[in-house]
C-alpha cells in the first residue's frame, strides 16, 4: 500500500457491540488515501477478533491492530499515543 495520506486512529476497549459498524464507517469514506489503526485498550471481550478479522478483508496495510503490550488497559491517552506513534499519514 502507499503511503497514506490520512491515518484514523480508532482506540476501543470492550467495544464488540459497535466496533464492527464503527469500521465499516470508516472503510466507506470516500477521498485520500487513509490508513486505520485500530488500538485495544484491554479489552475482555470478542472486540480484538473483530478488528483482526476485519484487518483481514482490506489490502494489506490499510487496517492495522495495534494493543498495549500483554494486552494491559493502559487508558485512552495512552492508546492515541500507540496509534499517533504507528501512524504513517501525512
Amino acid at each position: 500500500m502507499a503511503a497514506p495520506l490520512v491515518s484514523v486512529i480508532c482506540i476501543y476497549r470492550d467495544a464488540e457491540a459497535f466496533l464492527d459498524e464503527a469500521i465499516a464507517s470508516v472503510l466507506a469514506q470516500q477521498g485520500p488515501a487513509f490508513e486505520l489503526l485500530l488500538v485495544d485498550d484491554g479489552s475482555r471481550d470478542a472486540s480484538a477478533n473483530i478488528a483482526a478479522r476485519r484487518a483481514t478483508e482490506v489490502p494489506p496495510g490499510q487496517v492495522r491492530c495495534l494493543a498495549h503490550p500483554g494486552g494491559e488497559n493502559r487508558g485512552m491517552s495512552a492508546s492515541r499515543n500507540l496509534g499517533l506513534a504507528a501512524a504513517r499519514g501525512e
